[in-house]
């Protein structure tokens, strides 16, 4: 699985840097040069993500996009989950209150990276953190 982000180039006036995001992550960085900001954001996503041997691939895409994947996708989209449901402001009591089960230790063991939702599940589980943003995927 991987996660699209985008890059801006500098100005070249007040802004000297090039910006990178991934913003399904809630991550974002800066560098010197393209590559740089790829390097940046790759060790950006890896620091963030503290798990023992994680390593993220950034792969260059079309105009200003691109996209980092991961070596766990367990471990990924666990990271992912968390980032969102931490910038939606959400406990996992909510979340779980959301998607209507008893205890949230249900939706916590996506978070912990013991389960990997499948494509629907990982749907409903996005749809409880944010019901106003339908997830959608894109093949390429």
């Amino acid at each position: 699985m991987r996660f699209e982000g985008f890059w801006l180039k500098p100005d070249g006036k007040k802004n000297k840097y090039w910006h990178i995001e991934v913003p399904i992550l809630g991550i974002c960085t800066q560098g010197k040069s393209k590559q740089d900001a790829f390097l940046m954001i790759k060790d950006a996503i890896e620091l963030a993500v503290e798990s023992k041997g994680f390593k993220v691939k950034v792969l260059p895409g079309d105009d200003n996009t691109f996209t980092v994947g991961a070596n766990n996708t367990k471990v990924f989209v666990a990271f992912m989950l968390k980032q969102q449901r931490s910038s939606h402001g959400l406990t996992l009591q909510e979340v779980a209150n959301r998607l209507k089960v008893a205890s949230p230790n249900a939706y916590a063991r996506y978070e912990q990276g013991k389960s990997v939702p499948t494509v629907e599940k990982l749907t409903e589980l996005l749809l409880a953190i944010d019901p106003e943003h339908e997830p959608i995927l894109k093949v390429t």
